[in-house]
């Protein structure tokens, strides 16, 4: 009975042992350069941030290049500034025009590209976030941004790779945006049962308003019959006794 114990106690610390390697291995292929959120709605405007892990043990990273979807045009983008990081905006010629406020915009942006100056480049194991504001949103499914991280060292790692849909993530993937559509707006309301039912009320409080005037006048005719018949009483008694 121990040793089964034991078999069973090694056999455990070997999975563990095997677990570890590969979730080791595979750790690094999840620190890529993403947008965050990772979905939004179309024609809306939304704050993304592009987020920019530093792989290298031993350089830094000092300039990350996005390149906005050609087929995706977005009429607005403005950038948040990053402390120690300068920004320089890449426009392209839009044709169709894209229409924004009712107005038609001719240029849209092409790439966007963020430099360290001094000493604020991205060092090994940390991360920076590149923020920017966009709108309306394309009518697309997705948007794909093609990134390029610069190391120190003159490294250059091409994060472009698109994803299949039903294949596994390839190894340089680029930041993915999903789109939703925007819901339904819903319709007027139709006019509510509640307001005949109103109605009906009306008429039925008319009704026994009706009823109780006509009992009350009956009453009152009954009324002056009985006095009149008390009063005639009273003037023949005395007679009566006379």
């Amino acid at each position: 009975m121990l040793r089964h114990r034991r078999s069973v106690t090694a056999a455990a610390l070997a999975l563990g042992a095997v677990a570890a390697a590969v979730l080791g291995v595979a750790a690094p292929a999840s620190a890529h350069v993403s947008v965050n959120p990772k979905e939004a709605t179309q024609g809306g405007y939304g704050r993304f941030a592009f987020r920019v892990p530093n792989e290298s043990d031993e350089t830094s990273t000092t300039k990350v290049e996005v390149v906005l979807p050609e087929n995706a045009p977005v009429g607005s983008v403005s950038t948040m500034p990053v402390p120690g990081w300068t920004v320089a905006v890449e426009k392209r010629k839009v044709d169709p025009p894209v229409q924004v406020h009712g107005s038609e915009v001719t240029e849209a942006v092409a790439k966007i590209t963020w430099t360290a100056t001094g000493d604020a480049a991205v060092k090994p194991g940390q991360f920076q976030e590149f923020p920017v504001s966009m709108g309306p949103l394309p009518q697309v499914d997705t948007m794909v941004f093609k990134a390029l991280q610069t190391y120190s060292d003159g490294t250059v790692v091409r994060w472009i790779e698109e994803p299949a849909a039903g294949a596994e993530e390839p190894e340089k993937p680029a930041p993915v945006l999903t789109l939703t559509a925007a819901a339904p707006t819903e319709g007027a309301p139709a006019p509510a049962a509640p307001a005949a039912a109103a109605d009906d009320d009306d008429d039925s409080d008319g009704g026994a308003g009706l009823a109780f005037g006509v009992a009350g006048l009956v009453a009152g005719l009954a009324g002056l019959v009985l006095g009149g018949l008390a009063f005639a009483r009273t003037r023949r008694g005395p007679a009566a006794t006379s």
